[in-house]
């Protein structure tokens, strides 16, 4: 992290100044190194049992070295979500871009939210079963990124509702329908199974595209 301090009466030579970028973006890819290998393990082992000792012992750091990455195991525990949420964010911003009919945006953003299961799988794993030991603004910041998402998977449906491709579904409704179908192939969705993300979203899109199309 880039110390913050009184600005020195001389000034700081080149190369010194330059070195601080590098720092920074070593200390952050060391804290996502963390974060990851962390998931791991509270998906192994689950958030309250698992303890700072073997959070160090997994990322070989002493207790000291810990803290200068990370705060706190909540502080660990939201950083998990977050990654999960700004991946999913990211996919959803990628379907707006790219615009097309409801039915094509959902079918994309199933596409999209899968590939994200896919790839994080301990993390997803965690997101979904230990966002209740998030407490105070961690907590609030958490749910108002869930909703923000769910909004956007609703914005479409009702998009597809108003234009006449999508029968005359309840949205907020058959928006958790599908964040349901979608969220629990974390389940048996695994790098390297049988069945890769993009072989589950077409057929997944279909049926539920199919179960709310117009006559």
């Amino acid at each position: 992290m880039r110390a913050r301090g009184d600005v020195p009466s001389n000034p700081m030579p080149r190369a010194a100044a330059s070195d601080e970028p590098r720092r920074s973006e070593k200390w952050k890819a060391r804290r996502d190194t963390i974060i990851d290998t962390s998931a791991q393990v509270f998906a192994r082992s689950g958030y309250h049992a698992t303890g700072i000792a073997e959070l160090c012992a997994v990322n070989g750091l002493g207790k000291g070295a810990f803290y200068h990455y990370i705060s706190s195991k909540e502080e660990l525990l939201a950083a998990i979500h977050d990654r999960v949420m700004d991946e999913v964010m990211l996919g959803a911003d990628r379907v707006a871009q790219a615009g097309g009919s409801p039915s094509a945006q959902l079918a994309m953003l199933g596409d999209e939210l899968l590939d994200v299961i896919h790839r994080y799988p301990d993390h997803v794993w965690v997101f979904l079963h230990e966002f209740p030991a998030l407490t105070a603004e961690r907590a609030e910041q958490f749910r108002g990124r869930r909703r923000e998402y769910e909004r956007r998977v609703e914005a479409i449906l009702q998009a597809g509702i108003d234009s006449g491709e999508f029968r005359e579904v309840d949205a907020r409704l058959t928006a958790l329908a599908w964040l349901g179908m979608h969220n629990y192939t974390y389940l048996w969705l695994k790098p390297g199974g049988r069945v890769s993300a993009r072989d589950a979203a077409k057929p997944f899109a279909d049926i539920f595209i199919k179960g709310i199309a117009a006559s």
